[in-house]
């Protein structure tokens, strides 16, 4: 059996700080690794979920200089849980922002889950700046993949974690859940905010790993819980404005050149694998890995395996 990869050890950032976007947003950015390496930029999922520290040992210190950073209102970045100023295209200018104030011509994009949807945005819209592309958790923002997670799919397979989301909700709610819990997460009673925000994170935190996970802990606390189910749920709330329900797949035209890998778990519940295979399909020069066993989060040690080996490939090793 082929011995599986883990990450890089833990290390420093070597430079942060925030960015002002002139709107009204200030987000945090880092640097990590080797200052003079190939360019990479990490981008986390959600949206609202933020950056984490261990995101920088999914590239080799020696040889690559990664940039994270937190999107508008969630993380370190400010104001926190911040709606106003805050759509995939406001995201995609951050990104080129960042790229500039780095100095970088080029970069290797990486993403998983809501971070492959903005990677995919920013590709197809500046895709002379990427040079290559890893992808996880593959999620188009179509309106069958809300359907899926929020509506009636997921909650087949966990009925007794769905059941709490539906709780606060009356019958006529439950026939659109995201607008309901859009009502929740925008009031202006903050405790209301609060009790909505967490069985909204709590959901996904219990379903993204194939087993369950000690790690859904902290999508329960209070400012993580707020930032996350506040922003996600704006952002599917309005399709992620997108301009069409399949913009991402069929703008894929523009970024086939691009070197790529997708990487996805077959029994990702967040995420149906359907994703990775349509974007497959549409971009056939990428190289795709369905992970046996594994479900959606990073850290599946199958979908982990595939990603360190996709950037050290990419890195010339």
């Amino acid at each position: 059996m082929e011995q599986l990869r883990g990450l890089y050890p833990p290390l420093s950032a070597y430079d942060s700080g925030w960015l002002d976007t002139g709107d009204g947003h200030r987000i945090y950015w880092e640097l990590s690794g080797n200052p003079n390496g190939k360019p990479a930029v990490f981008i986390h999922g959600g949206p609202g979920g933020g950056s984490a520290p261990y995101h920088r040992q999914l590239f080799d210190p020696q040889r690559y200089k990664v940039l994270l950073f937190d999107q508008r209102g969630c993380g370190r970045s400010k104001p926190h849980a911040s709606l106003d100023n805050n759509t995939t295209w406001h995201l995609v200018d951050d990104l080129e922002r960042l790229r500039v104030m780095a100095g970088v011509d080029q970069w290797l994009v990486f993403g998983g889950s809501w971070g492959s949807t903005l990677a995919l945005a920013y590709a197809q819209t500046h895709p002379q700046r990427v040079s290559e592309m890893v992808l996880r958790g593959i999620f188009t923002l179509r309106k069958q993949e809300l359907s899926w997670y929020y509506q009636d799919g997921a909650s087949r397979f966990f009925p007794d974690k769905w059941e709490r989301v539906l709780s606060i909700l009356s019958e006529e709610e439950r026939k659109d859940v995201i607008a309901a819990y859009r009502q929740r997460l925008t009031s202006p009673d903050l405790q209301v905010q609060l009790e909505a925000a967490k069985l909204w994170s709590v959901w996904e935190g219990e379903t993204v790993t194939l087993l369950p996970s000690g790690a859904s802990a902290s999508f329960g606390e209070d400012d993580f819980a707020l930032a996350f189910a506040r922003i996600e749920n704006h952002y599917f709330s309005h399709q992620g404005f997108l301009d069409s329900d399949d913009q991402l797949l069929s703008n894929v035209p523009l970024i086939r050149h691009i070197p790529a890998v997708i990487v996805h778990g077959r029994y990702d519940m967040a995420c149906q694998v359907q994703n990775a295979w349509d974007l497959a399909k549409a971009w056939p020069e990428a190289e795709l890995h369905i992970v046996e066993g594994a479900g959606h989060s990073t850290d599946e040690p199958g979908i982990l395996h595939q990603l360190m080996l996709a950037t050290d490939r990419f890195a010339g090793k």
